[in-house]
């Protein structure tokens, strides 16, 4: 299941005490400053998550199975999220 970002402001506004709107506000302003880090091909870090990261993809061949026809797949940037070791140890 997936945490929307409204579910995300309410839980954040009701354990910190801070109203709606001033958390709606933080999160906005932080979801904005990791997106201008990110496309500024800058790794945002945030302790005891992990780290976002924009990485290059080279271009590439790949083979169709069926026709056996050669496909050029162009080069790309990929968004990657790298967990902190204390994160990944709860789900393994």
């Amino acid at each position: 299941m997936t945490m929307l970002t409204k579910e995300l402001i309410n839980k954040i506004a009701a354990s910190s005490g801070l109203s709606k709107s001033l958390t709606e506000d933080m999160v906005g302003a932080l979801t904005a400053e990791m997106r201008d880090a990110l496309m500024a091909d800058k790794s945002v870090s945030i302790q005891g998550l992990g780290v976002f990261e924009v990485r290059e993809r080279s271009e590439r061949v790949n083979v169709h199975p069926k026709t056996g026809e050669r496909q050029v797949i162009p080069a790309k940037q990929q968004l990657t999220f790298k967990p902190v070791s204390t994160l990944k140890e709860v789900f393994n």
